[in-house]
């Protein structure tokens, strides 16, 4: 029985790929920072599709905790899921500097370390794949969030590129706005965005289990997104960032 390790895993795109990959049959780990929440998920997974359920707590802008992630990873999973991440309110300027810094720890170095613990045993057995959790903000300018997911979309492909011609697969999953517990957390008002873009998370993850299978290396779910993002590539950055600060949250 082949094993996913998530992080991220009791809410939203987390919660769904827990949900999807127990009914494929995988055994989990299961990493969050909620402790009694993560050991609800795991009961709840394990009693309605009968696989295997770990729980390993961590919060990923600890050192100590990525360092516990890491060694698990070490042990040898099948796939390993980075998603775990979160947002801030307000523009760039009005945020915090250790708040921002968190979010790069969890966003870019948690998601290096963790890749980069996972891969050797992969390319050793000549099999497995790693889903990193991107945003379609990775390809508009909207502060350090954008920042922190252009960075995890470009080192994706990059790992992708040093795989080539093995069996172990690199994949940057880039979802747009996503009815999860994301904007909530980050008192973010969302009051501004259509509901035509919004998207389930279930459906995310169908999409992305999809494209992984048929070797992409990065993967932009529902059409709507992709017509966004083609056409975000031809016009300026500058007007590109414009419309990002008026969309989404303010």
């Amino acid at each position: 029985m082949p094993t996913a390790l998530i992080t991220g895993a009791t809410a939203g795109i987390g919660a769904a790929f827990a949900r999807r990959l127990a009914a494929d049959g995988f055994s989990l780990v299961l990493v969050a920072r909620d402790e009694e929440r993560l050991r609800s998920s795991a009961e709840t997974l394990h009693r309605r599709y009968g696989v295997k359920t770990e729980t390993l707590p961590a919060d990923l802008a600890v050192d100590e905790d990525i360092a516990k992630v890491e060694e698990r990873l070490r042990e040898g999973v099948d796939l390993l899921v980075n998603n775990a991440g979160f947002g801030h309110p307000g523009s760039f300027l009005d945020v915090p500097v250790a708040d921002e810094v968190r979010m790069l720890k969890v966003h870019c170095e948690a998601v290096l370390r963790l890749t980069l613990a996972a891969l050797p045993g992969m390319r050793e057995r000549d099999r497995g794949a790693v889903v990193n959790v991107a945003s379609v903000a990775a390809f508009f300018t909207r502060g350090t969030y954008s920042a922190s997911k252009a960075w995890v979309v470009n080192f994706s492909e990059s790992a992708a590129a040093e795989l080539t011609g093995t069996r172990v697969r690199v994949m940057a999953l880039c979802p747009g706005f996503v009815r999860t517990e994301f904007h909530d957390r980050a008192s973010m008002d969302t009051s501004g965005i259509p509901g035509f873009l919004w998207l389930s998370a279930d459906k995310v993850v169908a999409a992305a289990m999809r494209d992984l299978a048929l070797g992409a290396r990065v993967s932009v779910p529902d059409i709507r997104y992709k017509v966004i993002v083609g056409v975000g590539r031809l016009i300026p950055r500058g007007l590109t960032g414009q419309v990002s600060r008026r969309l989404g949250r303010r």
